[in-house]
């Protein structure tokens, strides 16, 4: 198990997977330009010790790869967490003595995951009589940002009315020394916690922890989920929570950096602009405001942070993680659907790849009705839905099949919807259009009057053949 952020950068440089850098940089623009050439060639993590204005090192591009993403969860395979998940959350109802024990195993083993609280912490040995912000080595990612952003935060708060918890992944921008920007967008757990509040909830923000920790707050769980509940089950131990000095909220004992403070409903103030994972920039639009009322950190902490922009970025690789980690959640709600890929030119919600064994007339505009139906995948934008047998994440495969299938007036499918909020492209504030596209072959009963055509295959046996005799035949061919 990774016990925390140190134990994981130690594990990236021994598998060389971290560069360290001593030239000083500049958190300014600088770290973000760095950074960007490193993500868009599938470079290494990366840890700057010299940080102008920032006595703490800061950590960046600790995602940024497949391999990275699978070392991070001590998997050899993105799929594999989903097939536990799916293994736990199959529960039929338990015929016989044995099948009732078997299902009571499993609740035991996700019960056993719960957090637990201890009284004294590593992210408090070192408390800030005077919290100051502006100490943080926090990022100013790209020229036309509205200032710096802590873009990697975990945000604690409490649902008003039953006290759940919740984990978030919400940008804050930073005002001045102790007061910041909450950037709660209006699909998201926070914000509800705020609608249903008295106007002010309690927050605590971390910053730094264990790479499933981290990942947790990302993901899309139901709201009655505990994310750390979700991070124990993906890192097989339990998350130690604490709790924090001046608000009523806990926070994982081994980050490396907590920010305590309150959001006030009634302080809106403008936020923005910020250059999203979009490739584009957000707009100046009005949030509430965070006022911090305490800061403490570990001895000698580590800043981990990450910076979005056009893709590929290391937000992509954290979106890839979710896709298969909650595939099987999704089919056990839409089991038409047989594989899915939210490529990255979608930027997660501008486009979703989804495979269908399709067994009657209509059946891909129906599996589109389904995703818009799903979650945050109901603010998916373009869906395409393709036959069982098209590999989804082969996106020059797709784009062969979409263009020589669809017909425009027959395949498409177009409805209004919420859609998400940063979609610059929607005439109004998260509400516009979205479309799909049927490019599964077509039956009769679909209006398809011609026979439809069967696609060019060499048989096996003369496929079979060739292979064996390549050698004999001397002609050299290139990996691509």
């Amino acid at each position: 198990m990774i016990r925390d952020l140190r134990d994981w950068i130690d594990r990236l440089r021994d598998a060389g997977e971290l560069v360290e850098v001593t030239a000083p940089v500049d958190p300014y623009l600088e770290i973000t330009e760095i950074t960007d050439r490193v993500s868009k060639r599938g470079g290494p993590a990366l840890l700057f010790h010299n940080v102008i204005g920032s006595e703490f090192p800061v950590l960046i591009n600790q995602f940024g790869s497949d391999a990275r993403m699978c070392m991070s969860l001590e998997v050899d395979s993105l799929d594999i967490p989903g097939q536990r998940i799916q293994e736990l959350m199959d529960l039929q109802p338990p015929h016989g003595l044995v099948a009732k024990v078997k299902a009571l195993g499993k609740l035991r083993e996700l019960a056993s995951f719960s957090p637990r609280m201890v009284k004294t912490a590593p992210c408090q040995e070192v408390w800030m009589n005077n919290p100051d912000l502006t100490k943080l080595p926090i990022l100013t990612c790209w020229p036309k940002d509205g200032g710096p952003f802590i873009t990697l935060p975990l945000v604690f708060s409490k649902d008003p009315e039953t006290g759940v918890r919740n984990c978030g992944m919400y940008r804050v921008q930073v005002v001045d020394s102790c007061t910041a920007m909450m950037h709660w967008q209006i699909h998201k757990d926070g914000a509800a916690h705020l609608r249903d509040s008295s106007g002010r909830v309690e927050v605590a923000i971390a910053i730094g922890t264990d790479p499933a920790v981290t990942y947790s707050a990302s993901a899309p769980l139901p709201p009655n989920i505990d994310e750390m509940l979700f991070a124990g089950f993906l890192r097989g131990d339990n998350v130690d929570m604490v709790a924090c000095r001046t608000v009523d909220v806990e926070v994982p004992a081994n980050a490396e950096f907590v920010i305590e403070g309150y959001v006030d409903a009634s302080d809106i103030r403008p936020e923005g602009p910020f250059g999203d994972h979009t490739g584009y920039y957000t707009p100046v639009d009005d949030y509430p405001t965070l006022h911090i009322t305490g800061i403490s950190h570990r001895r000698d902490p580590v800043y981990a942070t990450t910076i979005v922009g056009p893709p590929p970025m290391e937000d992509f690789f954290l979106g890839k993680a979710t896709e298969r980690m909650f595939l099987p959640l999704i089919r056990m709600t839409v089991p038409d659907l047989h594989d899915m890929n939210l490529p990255l030119e979608g930027v997660f919600h501008n486009c979703a790849i989804v495979s269908v064994n399709k067994r009657y007339p209509g059946h891909g505009k129906k599996l589109m009705n389904a995703v818009w139906g799903l979650g945050l995948l109901s603010l998916t934008r373009c869906v395409i839905v393709v036959d069982h047998d098209v590999d989804v994440h082969n996106v020059s495969e797709v784009a062969f099949i979409a263009f020589s299938n669809v017909d425009p007036a027959r395949d498409h499918l177009m409805v209004d919807g919420p859609v998400d909020a940063l979609d610059h492209a929607a005439p109004y504030f998260a509400f516009g259009s979205k479309i799909g596209f049927d490019a599964t072959r077509k039956w009769p009963g679909e209006g398809q009057v011609r026979p439809w055509p069967d696609p060019i295959r060499m048989s096996d046996d003369i496929q079979r053949r060739v292979d064996e005799r390549w050698d004999e035949f001397g002609i050299p061919l290139s990996e691509g």
